[in-house]
């Protein structure tokens, strides 16, 4: 099905108490993470989205009952030199997920179908070679077993301005936001073409794109949180581990000692 970015942008309030929402589907993701620490499943979720689109916030909350131990977010920004002397997946195939353990990239490989093909930094064959080998990149992941949830929080143009001016405003938010922003925001028609493209050739059976409408900061964040939920809980046993007698039985019988 065709994605049409102009219907997800409603903005309509979170309708009901957000605070307990917000901590229902964090403790649906506790459990989601503990059944792929126990299962040894891996996951990669990748967040892309216009500028100031709120991905830092959904981020934010997706990771507040998580184990430290068995996640990363993967704050991706340009390529090094180094970086730019290999195939541009390289850099990613360093930072894919332990079994057990859930990626996050805020920002992803899709910057060579994106930035890199509005900015110019890839030729045209380059980045229209890049749908093929992201579609082969992802498929390799989930035939090894992970898990990929793939979501892109669209904001309109003037919810961008809003966001932007809030960040010039306020002087604890202006390490947020630089020149490239306005780049960005400069060639906005281009990048829809660009995203129009992305989702026509890479949002797979396996790898769905999910469209978030972030034009309400509360309610971007639930569906975000619950999108990534329902993804990850459909791929992963959320049976918990059955209990040792023989372990319960010695833990059970030393806890009586100092009772």
């Amino acid at each position: 099905m065709k994605i049409d970015l102009s219907d997800y942008e409603r903005g309509d309030k979170f309708a009901g108490d957000y605070d307990a929402a917000l901590a229902a589907v964090q403790r649906r993701l506790e459990h989601i993470q503990v059944a792929h620490i126990v299962h040894k499943r891996p996951a990669i979720l990748v967040l892309e989205g216009w500028d100031a689109a709120g991905k830092g916030g959904i981020i934010k909350r997706l990771k507040a009952q998580w184990d430290p131990r068995f996640f990363a977010v993967m704050p991706i920004g340009a390529p090094s030199e180094d970086e730019l002397a290999h195939h541009f997946l390289w850099r990613f195939w360093k930072q894919l997920p332990a079994k057990g353990h859930i990626a996050i990239f805020d920002r992803s490989w899709y910057g060579r179908v994106l930035v890199e093909r509005v900015e110019g930094y890839a030729s045209k064959a380059e980045w229209k070679r890049g749908y093929d080998e992201i579609n082969d990149f992802e498929a390799q992941q989930i035939e090894a077993g992970a898990t990929i949830v793939k979501l892109f929080v669209h904001i309109t143009k003037e919810k961008q301005d809003k966001e932007l001016l809030e960040r010039l405003d306020d002087p604890w938010k202006r390490w947020k936001t630089g020149p490239d922003d306005y780049r960005n925001r400069a060639k906005r028609a281009e990048y829809l073409e660009a995203i129009e493209g992305m989702f026509d050739r890479t949002s797979t059976k396996a790898a769905p794109w999910t469209v978030i409408d972030g034009n309400s900061r509360k309610a971007a964040r639930i569906a975000a949180l619950t999108a990534i939920a329902d993804q990850l809980e459909a791929k992963v046993p959320m049976e918990p581990p059955a209990l040792d007698p023989e372990f319960e039985k010695m833990a059970r019988a030393a806890l009586a000692e100092n009772a």
